[in-house]
């Protein structure tokens, strides 16, 4: 019979199961993570957990916090497990199960309470996964929207900040007047520069409520960049019955992950930091490139292989790359047009971090589906797939591949595949796409015309002609046959 996760509960563990040896009630929350979601739960916490075991860094264990209306259910369901989260790694030669202690607390849902938690001398980290489209980039300009509504809430309301943006502000000014240094920001997640774009929006946003306090937090607050990596695909009932059925564990809310993690990281940590390099995290001067390979070739990737596969029925991913199209499709654009807008990086092999791409997409144990990798394509787009394009643009490379992925999700944008099934919304955007996309089957430029997602791209006669080709491509052709032929070029 399956056991409860809970403290009480861990020594009733089946053997194989890894579990805390360490004494939880000793930890101290140094660090406090704004978006528990599975991503931090199979990535941060893990190492942070991988670091307990082995006796070091206790006073870096992790509290949690939410601003969405919907982090409150996940904080009810770990507070019942006491925030401990069952991380299943998803290796085709044999799946293993551990039981993770690194998180000690969770914030209820309130901002004054999370304010408070990061005024907290004890709090020397604040960090983030709020996905790409959480940190308020102005597509047309690439900067700071002051525009947004939340910006424009947490400028003239300070006090009652909405975003977690302005409850750091209003947190590191109560720090300075208590004459406490102020904590790192640690941003987690997949942007360009991800340190540089979070000081940008915490930095804007001050801005716009005292110039002068904004030139301190500039001066002051530390922001790294990082470069994060593990495919980590959403929680169903079929992995918590994986948990039961295999582990013998009632977990909630379980992470299932693949069998790899990446974590390359600026060292700039003004008030300390946990000893990661001891559990396998990198630590370099400039982490710019390896943000680049990973978020063109493997996050580009993902987006490459998402919409032809919705377009032709592919529901899982491992499926998708067993399919010779998909694979050689992918294949194709990376070597083509994806890696040679990289910069070498001394001891990194791109053609050989291509192979593992592959191997890892190919995995038939993550079950990592394709509507999750289509999710969000009018914020992922411009993170994933537009800075290479316009970097290929720019050296007068072909673009033919990357035009055609955008093709793709403009047909995927109709909402109706190749087979005449209606594709699901799932983007906060699904209305506008879908009108620009429609207009498109006329005019394929109406598509680029979205401003908000493409910026002054639809003024590039390059780009837009050889978008228009692979549009029109799909529709008298199809996906296969377009898909064939760029292939064989």
């Amino acid at each position: 019979m399956a056991i409860k996760l809970e403290t009480s509960a861990l020594d009733q563990l089946p053997a194989e199961v890894g579990k805390p040896e360490y004494d939880r009630s000793a930890l101290t929350a140094g660090i406090l993570h704004v978006g528990v979601g599975n991503f931090h739960r199979a990535h941060q916490a893990v190492y942070l957990d991988r670091l307990f075991a082995l006796g070091e860094s206790r006073e870096w264990a992790l509290c949690g916090a939410g601003v969405r209306a919907g982090d409150a259910l996940m904080r009810e369901k770990l507070e019942a497990q006491d925030w401990m989260t069952t991380v299943v790694e998803l290796d085709p030669s044999g799946l293993t199960a551990r039981v993770t202690g690194s998180m000690i607390d969770f914030i209820e849902i309130n901002a004054d309470k999370t304010i408070a938690r990061m005024a907290d001398p004890v709090t020397k980290i604040v960090s983030t996964t709020i996905t790409e489209g959480g940190y308020y980039v102005d597509a047309l300009t690439d900067g700071f929207d002051t525009k947004h509504p939340d910006i424009v809430h947490d400028a003239e309301n300070p006090d009652t900040p909405k975003t977690v943006f302005g409850m750091v502000i209003k947190a590191l000014r109560m720090r300075r007047d208590a004459g406490l240094p102020p904590f790192t920001f640690m941003s987690c997640d997949n942007l360009p520069e991800n340190g540089h774009v979070a000081k940008r929006t915490v930095v804007g946003l001050a801005k716009l409520i005292d110039a002068d306090f904004a030139t301190w937090i500039s001066e002051n607050v530390a922001f790294p960049n990082s470069m994060v990596d593990c495919i980590t695909p959403a929680t169903s009932d079929r992995e918590r019955q994986l948990v039961a059925d295999k582990f013998g564990i009632v977990d909630a809310w379980p992470v299932a992950c693949e069998p790899f993690r990446q974590w390359v990281m600026e060292d700039n940590f003004p008030q300390g930091r946990p000893a990661l390099e001891k559990v396998g995290v990198e630590f370099v001067e400039d982490v710019a490139q390896y943000e680049l390979m990973k978020l063109r070739i493997l996050n580009g990737g993902h987006a490459a292989i998402a919409y032809p596969s919705a377009l032709i029925g592919h529901h899982f991913v491992h499926d998708a790359m067993a399919d010779p199209l998909i694979h050689d499709w992918l294949d194709a654009l990376e070597r083509r047009e994806v890696i040679p807008t990289l910069q070498p990086i001394e001891g990194v092999d791109y053609q050989k971090y291509r192979e593992k791409i592959i191997e890892r997409f190919s995995n038939p144990e993550v079950g990592d589906t394709i509507p999750r990798l289509c999710l969000d394509g009018s914020n992922r787009q411009p993170k994933f797939i537009l800075p290479t394009l316009r970097d290929a643009l720019a050296n007068g490379a072909d673009v033919s591949g990357l035009a055609l992925e955008v093709a793709l999700w403009c047909r995927y944008c109709t909402r109706v595949d190749e087979a005449g099934n209606e594709i699901a919304p799932n983007d906060d955007n699904h209305v506008a796409l879908k009108e620009y996309a429609d207009a498109a089957k006329e005019r394929p430029a109406a598509f680029l015309e979205n401003q908000a997602v493409f910026g002054d791209l639809a003024q590039n006669e390059t780009f837009v002609a050889a978008f228009g080709a692979a549009l029109n491509s799909l529709y008298d052709n199809g996906v296969a046959d377009t898909l064939r032929a760029y292939i064989a070029k």
